[in-house]
């Protein structure tokens, strides 16, 4: 009897309880939560995800072969992690791209700087540590310290986070003051302090080393203040999954070593092009290139090569110097062997026309002749050294490069296996025997540098061109804010 009295009680209990619950959640106002991954699940909805960056050498631009960059590989790379297409947005300098990403999504990847208290803002993880840097002109003597910044005309970017550091010295040196930019770039500015419209300026280092070859009277300064970290930024408020999931890829790329890969490749480059011979480069670029420019671009044509990339061969070459004369007899602007002039029908090897003319089609058959397998720039490279080192060679090299278990199609492997040429051990076992193989490895390394320098420095004038039309006078220091002291 008493266990139905309580049973009975039990369910009018339940009753009770849910009818008070009710009345009560009607009485209290709704709070709708944010999905934890709304904005995710917009993203992959809509199939494509927004990134909002800017156009320059570390962040976003237009290589040879299409988009390249270091946050672009990234972003690339994040796009097929999430499954979605990429779709970029490069309009912005460094002031604009954190309002975008409030008022736009998804996301911004533009050399941005950890700035916590950011409103509307989360930040992902560490990237890569940016550490700030002075830089200055060459001739300017005893600029190794901070007291050494007051009385220079002194320039940094707008919203870059270098500005950050000055702040903080200024409150060491009230008399300091320097100019900020929203509408340069770091190119531009470093081109400022080449032509001394500037004194100095500061910028990050991993900036500096990818640009320091393309102006040679710019001197690395000190190393200012505290490392800055480089981060992505997504809009808040719209849910973490979008956050969460950048963290993860981020993580898994420094895990993997993919991410230690990338900032070798950008910004790890040797400094074997030095001052003296990038100055002398920049020199024969002005002086003599454009006697040849159109040889090389109708050489370019005939044969299907990038017209920059034939004109690195002849700087590597002979320095576009025609009359260039090897002490083993290979002559002319693209030091053309007989065998190989007469192979190519060159009846002079001194003639400009005829010698790039030569080059370029002989360069063309050896790519021609190198095995299917070999594909993209590997294929390239692989042409490139037979240039210089000989068709027979490089196959010796491929098949060096099989018996130690690596890759005869990969270049990164051919160039490792081709010094081996030079040892008993190894040449002892190939077809033509010794020879000078860690030229050829040096020879493609800086052909490519020549183009490199070659192709930055044509975007670069176009650029500079661009930008003096638009702007509204002559004097170049109305593009800056000045910052004043604050004594």
């Amino acid at each position: 009897m008493l266990t139905l009295i309580y049973r009975h009680f039990m369910r009018r209990s339940r009753v009770y309880f849910a009818v008070i619950a009710t009345l009560f959640l009607a009485l209290v106002p709704r709070v709708t939560p944010v999905p934890h991954g709304e904005h995710l699940a917009q993203i992959t909805a809509k199939d494509f995800i927004t990134i909002h960056t800017r156009n320059t050498p570390t962040t976003y631009y237009e290589g040879r072969q299409g988009p390249t960059g270091f946050e672009y590989e990234l972003m690339h790379r994040f796009a097929d992690y999430l499954g979605v297409s990429l779709n970029l947005n490069a309009s912005h300098h460094p002031e604009s791209v954190l309002p975008a990403v409030r008022q736009q999504g998804d996301l911004g990847a533009a050399a941005l700087p950890l700035q916590p208290d950011s409103p509307g803002i989360h930040y992902t993880r560490s990237i890569i540590q940016m550490q700030p840097l002075v830089v200055y002109r060459r001739g300017l003597n005893g600029i190794n310290e901070p007291k050494n910044l007051v009385g220079l005309e002194l320039g940094t970017l707008s919203e870059a986070g270098t500005s950050q550091s000055l702040l903080a010295l200024q409150r060491d040196y009230p008399s300091l003051s320097w100019k900020e930019s929203h509408e340069l770039e770091v190119a531009e500015l470093l081109a400022r302090v080449e032509d001394g419209t500037l004194d100095a300026a500061i910028i990050f280092d991993h900036q500096f080393r990818l640009n320091r070859l393309f102006f040679p009277n710019v001197e690395r300064g000190f190393l200012l203040g505290e490392p800055l970290s480089l981060t992505w930024a997504v809009p808040s408020g719209r849910g973490l999954g979008l956050l969460e999931a950048a963290n993860q890829f981020l993580q898994e790329l420094q895990g993997n070593g993919t991410l230690e890969q990338l900032v070798s490749r950008y910004f790890g480059h040797d400094d074997y092009l030095e001052y003296v011979g990038t100055r002398t480069f920049l020199a024969h670029l002005d002086e003599r290139l454009p006697t040849y420019t159109e040889l090389f671009k109708k050489a370019a044509r005939d044969t299907g090569f990038d017209w920059k990339l034939l004109a690195a061969v002849g700087y590597q070459e002979s320095h576009w110097d025609p009359d260039a004369v090897s002490p083993t007899g290979v002559r002319g602007l693209m030091m053309l062997t007989n065998p190989t002039a007469a192979e190519m029908g060159i009846a002079d090897r001194t003639n400009p026309a005829q010698s790039i003319d030569g080059g370029a089609r002989y360069l063309r058959s050896i790519k021609d002749r190198l095995p299917e397998s070999i594909t993209g720039n590997d294929r390239l490279y692989m042409a490139m050294a037979a240039y210089n080192v000989g068709l027979g060679h490089l196959y010796d090299a491929r098949k060096i490069t099989e018996m130690r278990g690596d890759n005869p199609d990969s270049w990164q492997d051919i160039r490792t296996a081709l010094p081996l040429l030079q040892q008993r051990e190894w040449h002892s076992q190939t077809r033509h025997g010794y020879a000078r193989g860690g030229e050829p490895v040096i020879y493609v390394r800086n052909i490519r540098r020549y183009y490199e320098m070659i192709e930055y420095v044509e975007r670069s004038r176009q650029q500079f061109f661009q930008l003096e039309k638009t702007q509204i006078s002559d004097e170049p220091l109305l593009l800056f804010d000045i910052i004043p002291p604050v004594e």
